[in-house]
């Protein structure tokens, strides 16, 4: 094992499988002569030429219908947005045709295509930067949702996501790029739709992904000295979500609280609280706390947006409330 940082884990995965198969390329603004806004593609133009590392101009709209439509035509394109809030600009390609020209068409074409680049919040940005859209896409049949956490999971769910025959979002973080893990030497594929528990604990299961996840390790490690011991699982891929870790962990603490940075209404969280009551509502000794931002957009000036996001002291008190204690 050695350790490499997350931007370092995204380039490796991507090179890695552009050097198995010449159909993947990647597009998307700054990728290839500047090494990637948050150099994610660093030493990438060098290695495969600017036919493979592609920038375009501000153009999202543009660049990810380019996207779909050789995706259709039998290449494996990687789609980079320097943020996913500049997706809103091209989200009818995602929506209206990569996740529904499989169906549309009869089978007669797929669309093998991962849109990539970062979500949520990463300081004062200001709200029109700082925005989580797991849910939108994940609310959409035909695409598959994956939110990494970590430098391992992220290059292992990466290779897999394009390989994968259908479109995938796969959503990073500017606050996370700099973080640090240890990864194999080799190859390595983390299927998608498969949670992994982080911590193993007997009280209370929190489900989490994505770097909010940082929260509830924090909360753990302060809540095991008071003798309260938490079972943390790490969604990784929010759609197809693994239903069956989080039965398994809660069917054994019988509490359960869920952490996500998104706007309260009609979230991950919230599909997560429904199957939990619906497949194991008996095993429930209290009722769900999911913590989430304020119903709000994401304020700028650094007291009110450390205010507006969810962290570890929330988590401490959602579950002592699940506790009563």
């Amino acid at each position: 094992m050695r350790t490499i940082q997350f931007r370092e884990a995204i380039a490796e995965a991507m090179s890695e499988e552009m050097r198995r198969d010449e159909t993947i390329y990647l597009m998307g603004e700054e990728v290839a002569e500047y090494n990637g806004a948050y150099k994610a593609s660093k030493g990438m133009l060098d290695e495969f030429g600017p036919e493979r590392v592609i920038d375009t101009p501000i153009s999202e709209l543009g660049f990810a219908g380019i996207g779909v439509g050789s995706a259709m035509g039998g290449n494996r394109p990687i789609i980079e947005f320097m943020t996913f809030n500049f997706a809103l600009v091209g989200i009818d390609q995602i929506i209206s045709n990569a996740a529904k020209i499989r169906q549309m068409s009869g089978g007669q074409f797929n669309c093998p295509i991962v849109f990539r680049g970062p979500t949520g919040s990463a300081g004062q940005l200001g709200a029109t930067h700082s925005q989580a859209f797991e849910s939108w896409f994940a609310n959409c049949p035909g695409l598959k949702v994956v939110v990494p956490s970590n430098p391992y999971d992220a290059k292992g769910l990466l290779k897999a996501a394009i390989r994968d025959d259908d479109p995938v979002i796969f959503m990073e973080s500017e606050q996370m790029y700099g973080d640090k893990g240890e990864t194999p030497d080799g190859e390595y594929i983390i299927p998608l739709g498969v949670a992994e528990v982080k911590r193993e604990g007997k009280d209370v299961t929190i489900v989490s992904f994505g770097k909010i996840i940082k929260e509830a390790y924090k909360a753990a490690e302060e809540l095991e000295k008071e003798g309260i011991s938490c079972e943390i699982i790490d969604l990784r891929t929010v759609r197809p979500m693994d239903h069956d870790t989080i039965l398994k962990s809660v069917k054994k603490t019988n509490r359960l609280v869920i952490l996500e940075e998104a706007w309260p209404f009609g979230n991950v969280a919230t599909e997560i609280t429904y199957q939990v009551q619906s497949q194991a509502f008996d095993y429930l000794d209290a009722p769900i706390v999911k913590i989430n931002t304020a119903d709000t957009p994401a304020p700028y000036s650094p007291v009110l947006l450390e205010e507006w996001l969810p962290n570890y002291k929330d988590v401490i008190k959602a579950v002592k409330k699940v506790l009563y204690k």
